[in-house]
């Protein structure tokens, strides 16, 4: 038996605007906006999904993305901050190692790897 993850969701004060934003982080569009729910597919064909709630986010998140780009690590993080990002927690070690630790424009945090080429594998 295998399981898979079909996509993962968002608790979005505004969905549209939600998605919208996490669609160019990752070089894709949306392909579903109702107002109240709205989602874009990934190359690896899950969806990323988000809802509109009536509560803010108020705590740290207990499940966050980590993103590992094709580019270097500190290129990635200056691409998504220029999208309108923020620092949430900076890892990043002089020697190259670590992560960087961003949130999304509704406070959601999220995690900026070293490339694949970078760890050297």
């Amino acid at each position: 038996m295998t399981t898979i993850i079909r996509n993962v969701t968002f608790d979005a004060a505004d969905p549209g605007a939600l998605a919208r934003w996490w669609a160019q982080v990752f070089d894709s569009k949306v392909a579903f906006d109702d107002g109240d729910e709205a989602a874009f597919d990934l190359p690896s064909e899950q969806t990323v999904y988000f809802q509109r709630v009536p509560e803010p986010k108020s705590v740290k998140n207990r499940l966050h993305l980590c993103l590992q780009s094709d580019t270097p690590r500190d290129v990635e993080v200056g691409r998504v901050l220029a999208l309108g990002a923020t620092m949430a927690a900076d890892h990043r070690n002089a020697d190259g190692t670590g992560w960087a630790v961003l949130a999304d424009p509704e406070g959601n945090e999220f995690c900026v790897l070293r490339s694949q080429a970078e760890r050297g594998f």
